[in-house]
């Protein structure tokens, strides 16, 4: 969440970033949280002149009693049992406007860099990069879903037997590709300095709090009501909670771990030609970057992970697009975002296959993760996170961008993992 500090230092500077990122109501919510604020500095204020008064009558009393003026001294402690039960009503509004506070600032989004392009949907995103090179398919190509009934790689109605749409069964190759490709990207991120963990793929409220998907995106979690947890929507989550409320060394950053993990996400309200096959999915395998930073260093951190996913399309041969986000479009976290995107010859279309992020402070703030710089001060920490990769899109390109009469080409950087080099 956003500190105080920036709203109080800036006040119009931060609606204006807000708008950019049209977010309805931001000089409402703005002044909400300095009134709010202003109410904790009030009640602050007077315990703080109440304290005062009462260490100078505790001093009193006892010259009172010296000098035998036992009804002076006896007013003189009234009136510090009087000032007590003051302070403790203090405390407990100050307690109420903090909480208040933080509430409001919960439901207030990041603000987004000056480099970040106006515009409100992904119509208005910027591509900044394309790679790869061209695909040409045979006649009569098959998009992915009809590939997988072709050659048996997964089957969509017997995940709705099971569970439901939006929950794919992988068979054979299928099965195989998938954990290809997750062990293909988790042998590139150890090699980039990565280290990999294997968190919990449900959560508590408190670590969805910290990374920002409640109470922003709630509704798009899975919820087990019985145990209050929810379904991980991404390794993000657990990942970066690791770091809630720590203190970390400066020379510990930055920080670089990865986790393969299920995630789980209702998209409800999805519908028509972008949810057919694999396109969107309520359950779905990835392998997120998690990095946390130095202020100071982030921005390199943001363009090492950038490079990172960049040369992992390149090994897998597809081609790509880098997209920066406008304010519009970015999510509710970030303070910047690019997009890859694979491109689907057979579909005519593009998919989005990773999100790369830097959230600047604003994790931090509700995590509360924070460093002891070398002038011993304790300051807040950057984090960032990115999709390296996110499997069903990557799949659905793979399967449409190499399909050939014989059947679908394997790249070669996936064939030690897959054991061939075509699916027939």
């Amino acid at each position: 969440m956003l500190t105080i500090k920036q709203i109080t230092d800036d006040r119009e500077a931060v609606i204006r970033a807000l708008e950019k990122k049209h977010f309805k109501g931001a000089a409402q919510a703005v002044d909400a949280v300095l009134a709010t604020d202003q109410k904790r500095k009030a009640a602050q204020a007077e315990l703080d002149n109440l304290l005062a008064e009462v260490k100078q009558l505790s001093r009193s009393i006892g010259a009172l009693m010296k000098e035998g003026k036992k009804d002076e001294a006896e007013q003189a402690k009234q009136r510090v049992a009087d000032i007590k039960q003051r302070t403790k009503d203090l405390e407990e509004a100050m307690k109420q406007a903090t909480e208040e506070r933080k509430q409001l600032l919960y439901t207030i989004p990041n603000l987004p860099y000056d480099i970040v392009p106006e515009g409100s949907c992904a119509e208005d995103n910027v591509v900044v990069k394309t790679g790869g090179h061209d695909t040409v398919l045979p006649e009569n190509a098959l998009p992915h879903w009809e590939l997988a009934k072709k050659y048996n790689l997964f089957d969509l109605d017997l995940g709705v037997k099971i569970t439901g749409a939006g929950f794919p069964v992988y068979i054979g190759w299928g099965a195989r590709l998938q954990r290809a490709l997750i062990n293909f990207f988790l042998d590139e991120a150890r090699a980039a300095g990565y280290l990999e963990v294997m968190p919990p793929t449900v959560v508590n409220a408190a670590s969805g709090y910290g990374t920002g998907q409640l109470p922003d995106k709630e509704g798009q979690m899975y919820y087990c009501n019985q145990d209050d947890l929810y379904l991980i929507p991404t390794a993000e989550v657990p990942v970066t909670n690791i770091y809630r409320d720590v203190i970390l060394r400066e020379d510990q950053l930055p920080i670089k771990n990865c986790a393969y993990t299920q995630c789980f996400r209702r998209e409800a309200g999805s519908y028509g030609k972008d949810v057919r096959g694999l396109n969107r999915l309520h359950e779905f395998s990835k392998i997120e970057l998690v990095r946390i930073d130095t202020p100071e260093h982030s921005a390199q951190s943001h363009q090492e992970m950038l490079d990172h996913v960049e040369n992992l399309l390149i090994k897998l041969e597809l081609p790509y697009r880098i997209l920066r986000l406008c304010g519009g479009d970015m999510s509710f976290t970030a303070a910047i975002c690019y997009d890859f995107e694979v491109y689907s010859e057979a579909q005519q279309r593009w998919l989005e296959v990773s999100s790369v992020s830097n959230f600047d402070s604003y994790q931090a703030n509700r995590l509360q993760c924070r460093y002891r710089a070398a002038d011993k001060t304790i300051r807040l920490c950057h984090t960032l996170n990115g999709s390296a990769l996110a499997l069903p899109r990557i799949v659905a390109a793979l399967l449409e961008d190499f399909q050939t009469p014989e059947g679908i080409r394997i790249p070669k950087a996936l064939q030690p993992y897959m054991g061939t080099d075509m699916i027939r």
